[in-house]
């Protein structure tokens, strides 16, 4: 297996397990202690450190001499946190468990943003790089519907132990993975140890001042407060046209629709990243309206699925803006960081949604829908412009922390 084929195994085993995380947390909770609502605080403080842990993971692995060490170890604190809370949820006193999440959620960062980083280091820049981003980003749409799916599975015919015993297995494979790979030429990119060092805000300016990541991460930011309340609205919706258990099929169409998408409309290296993104938010706006309307839950799932769809080549555009436009410098911290913001952002999106549960569902769906055709109207408005020649561009430094890398120009979209 070569070094990308091992990347995707390594990306596929981590997202696996973390996107198993929060049903499984679930069910262990009520379980044993009789709660979901223990669970969900467990889950909350897994959650929680994303935002926080993402600017300092990408600073640690932009300045790490031994990055196989910081990947791998980074994996592993998150296997070994897994286990840990598959141990002590429900057994141990509760600061203790909330605790070992939080330390466990700081290693979230690499998994959802930090990997994505490593792409451009395997392969170089073109056609090929760009069709890599999208075979990254299906490894996350064949994770959300996989992990879910299998967690149950496993929940049902054995228990929810084994089940989070399960993910931290897959988490252990990523680590070992992620200690093959060929981090001599994953790194050529990033900035030498004994040169200019990037500082812990550097992430965060290189996102407010070029303009094509500044236009990305503020539209997949205002997307993601939608998205985040999109699985308690499918459980609303399926509740109000008389099927209660109906929610997870939804999901379940969204996910796999997403799959898809990135698969084919993810593929498409002939469209500019940006426009790719504009369209996939526009029509996944347009895919919830319909579904809003729909009198049965097949229809309902058709048109969720067709959302995914239109959602899935948005992460394969979004991976592509900030590897074409980040400085090579702060590349692992704008990735970190962009992933932090969107975890973010989704955990306001359920919190808002838990707030407005009494509301019809099918007009939580429509805010939901409206706030992803927000976000494609707010990622043309911020990238604005048209498009100047290549010949244009001039390379930044390596040690820049705000000028970007790659084909950036005043005008791309």
């Amino acid at each position: 297996m070569g070094g990308f084929g091992r990347y995707l195994a390594a990306a596929l085993a981590a997202r696996f397990a973390s996107e198993g995380m929060g049903m499984a947390v679930v069910l262990l909770a009520v379980e044993r202690t009789g709660s979901a609502a223990h669970g969900a605080f467990v889950l909350t403080a897994w959650l929680a450190p994303h935002v926080l842990a993402a600017p300092l993971a990408g600073t640690a692995a932009a300045r790490a001499r031994r990055p196989r060490l910081f990947y791998a170890g980074a994996l592993a604190g998150f296997t070994v946190a897994v286990a840990a809370l598959s141990a002590l949820l429900g057994r141990a006193p509760v600061p203790v468990v909330l605790a070992v999440a939080v330390l466990g959620g700081t290693c979230g960062p690499v998994v959802t943003g930090g990997l994505s980083s490593l792409v451009a280091g395997l392969l170089p820049q073109g056609p090929a790089r760009d069709r890599a981003y999208g075979w990254d980003a299906s490894t996350y749409n064949a994770a959300a519907v996989t992990a879910p799916a299998a967690v149950s599975v496993v929940g049902a015919v054995l228990s929810a132990g084994p089940a989070m015993a399960m993910l931290a297995a897959s988490a252990a494979l990523a680590a070992l993975l992620a200690a093959s790979l060929p981090y001599s030429a994953a790194d050529a990119g990033s900035s030498s140890p004994d040169g200019p060092r990037a500082g812990l805000g550097a992430g965060l300016a290189a996102l407010w001042r070029v303009r094509e990541l500044r236009a990305i991460t503020s539209a997949t930011t205002l997307a993601f407060v939608g998205i985040g309340s999109l699985t308690t609205t499918s459980v609303l919706l399926a509740t109000g046209l008389g099927s209660p258990g109906a929610g997870g099929v939804l999901m379940t169409a969204f996910a796999a629709g997403a799959l898809a998408g990135s698969l084919t409309l993810g593929r498409m290296t002939g469209v500019a990243p940006g426009r790719l993104a504009r369209w996939g938010m526009a029509g996944t706006g347009v895919a919830l309206v319909a579904a809003a309307f729909t009198p049965s839950v097949a229809l309902t799932a058709a048109a969720f699925a067709v959302a995914g769809y239109c959602d899935g080549p948005l992460l394969t555009a979004t991976l592509r803006i900030r590897s074409e436009n980040a400085p090579a410098a702060v590349r692992p911290q704008v990735f970190t960081l962009g992933a932090g913001l969107k975890i973010t952002a989704a955990s306001t999106g359920a919190a808002l949604v838990g707030l407005a549960a009494a509301a019809p569902p099918w007009t939580l769906l429509l805010g939901i829908a409206v706030l992803q055709l927000a976000a494609a109207a707010l990622h043309a408005l911020v990238a604005g412009g048209r498009p100047v020649p290549a010949e244009g561009v001039t390379e930044p430094s390596a040690g820049s922390a705000t000028a970007p890398a790659g084909p950036r120009t005043p005008g791309a979209p």
